[in-house]
């Protein structure tokens, strides 16, 4: 199993000079954990606009409420995701309104797009998604940690006519 999540949260004093704010496991207030789910969301930060603000003492934004992609804005958190073998599972075939850039640190994890092609990562290997309908599964033996950081994103309109006219977007 990987080591527990450390996040280190710089920001300002009252003068403006930085110092870090927060160095510690960050708080997990939602749902997405376990061998139910299949993977433990480890939420490490995400913004509620884009651009992003910056003030001299952010609200703790894993107080905010959990959402599966950024509205408007971005995210970033680590997944650990379970082997077929330990009851992990294939999450479902989905699409997201996202740029999203994945980085497999530890294991390995396969991802399946809608034309059946598949790919399987390896640490260091990077992903980027650009609103394609895709799963993951990890086939390997042991637990894959992974970077996922999600950034809002826009259809362009030539794409947006070749895509299905109902999109079932994960949200």
């Amino acid at each position: 199993m990987a080591r527990a999540a450390r996040r280190v949260v710089t920001g300002h004093d009252a003068s403006g000079k930085s110092v870090i704010l927060s160095d510690g496991p960050p708080p997990q207030n939602h749902p997405m954990q376990g061998r139910s789910v299949g993977a433990d969301f480890i939420e490490m930060w995400n913004t509620i606009a884009a651009p992003a603000p910056i003030s001299l003492r952010e609200p703790e934004p894993n107080e905010r409420p959990f959402r599966m992609m950024p509205a408007p804005g971005g995210l970033i958190r680590l997944i650990d995701i379970y082997p077929l073998s330990q009851r992990g599972q294939r999450t479902v075939m989905h699409r997201t309104k996202t740029i999203d850039c994945v980085v497999v640190i530890e294991g390995e994890l396969t991802l399946l797009l809608d034309d059946g092609s598949e790919t399987t990562l390896h640490p260091s290997d990077v992903v980027i998604q650009r609103g394609t309908n895709h799963a993951w599964e990890n086939r390997g033996a042991s637990v894959c940690r992974a970077v996922f950081m999600h950034f809002e994103g826009e259809f362009a309109p030539e794409l947006r006519a070749r895509l299905p006219e109902k999109l079932d977007l994960m949200t």
